[in-house]
């Protein structure tokens, strides 16, 4: 369903303001909880919804997100369930654009037509799939394109202006700059290196570039987001969960609220970025 992440996008510009991107992980701490707080996203201010596919071997994330992956999976989290948290969110919203996040394994696992056929069903309007470089993109991101998927591409400071166009070749929906190399969750960058990265990329693009890693506040979401077309916070998301558990990791009557009052506030830095970088 690319027509959702298009219109979505084009609606943002002529608002002239960036997108929120906002990563949770599907199934944490459970599954009801966890629907939970898909279903808050978009009324605390998410423009795009990334739903992170729970895996037991998550090398690309940080210890954040690979707790989130563990406590899901702990408490029975599986694909298809995932799939189904998706079709459970669109009863009651069939605009914000969802795109999935995780790696490989699970699907080719799942079977790769059939997940592709579920997801569409599902309402999914994308996928990230982490370690896929362009040189597989026969095994999931050309059938995931006739499909009508989106897939998008991560490209990082190390992605060069040579290797850029094998890295945007069948990117569609946005392209998701990675502001730092090393796990998800570490420090933010500096805004001006930033700046400079978004405007490389769209020389090579007429995607919008969404930058994540790092943002935690407002402030940050405001800073990024002068330059960028989307703001994609997830860590700090992640944690917010966390932090809301019982002693037990289980999940409590703050957990959704948590990820709620977090995301309007990043809400309100996005909003605002435009209006800063025009004066």
């Amino acid at each position: 369903m690319t027509a959702r992440m298009d219109k979505r996008f084009a609606d943002l510009k002529a608002e002239g303001r960036p997108a929120l991107v906002t990563y949770f992980m599907g199934g944490d701490p459970d599954y009801e909880t966890s629907l939970g707080i898909m279903k808050a996203l978009p009324e605390a201010g998410s423009d795009v919804i990334e739903l992170g596919m729970p895996f037991s071997d998550p090398m690309a994330d940080g210890p954040a997100i690979q707790m989130a992956g563990q406590r899901a999976l702990k408490g029975g989290q599986t694909l298809k369930k995932t799939l189904r948290l998706a079709a459970d969110f669109r009863k009651g919203d069939n605009t914000t654009p969802i795109v999935m996040m995780g790696y490989y394994n699970p699907i080719y696992i799942y079977g790769v037509e059939k997940f592709l056929d579920d997801a569409l069903a599902s309402g999914i309007d994308g996928l990230i799939v982490v370690d896929l470089p362009p040189e597989m993109d026969d095994e999931l991101c050309i059938p995931a394109i006739r499909k009508g998927i989106n897939f998008i591409r991560l490209a990082t400071p190390t992605t060069d202006d040579k290797r850029l166009p094998t890295v945007l070749k069948n990117t569609s929906g946005f392209v998701y700059y990675v502001s730092m190399n090393g796990i998800t969750g570490s420090a933010l960058p500096d805004p001006s290196l930033v700046s400079g990265a978004v405007r490389r990329i769209k020389q090579h693009t007429n995607l919008p570039v969404c930058v994540g890693f790092g943002v935690k506040t407002a402030d940050h979401a405001k800073v990024i987001g002068s330059s960028a077309d989307g703001v994609v916070v997830g860590t700090a998301i992640v944690n917010q969960v966390a932090t809301s558990l019982s002693s037990e990791g289980k999940a409590t009557a703050d957990t959704v609220q948590a990820v709620a009052t977090l995301v309007r506030g990043l809400s309100s830095g996005t909003r605002s970025a435009r209006l800063v970088a025009a004066e």
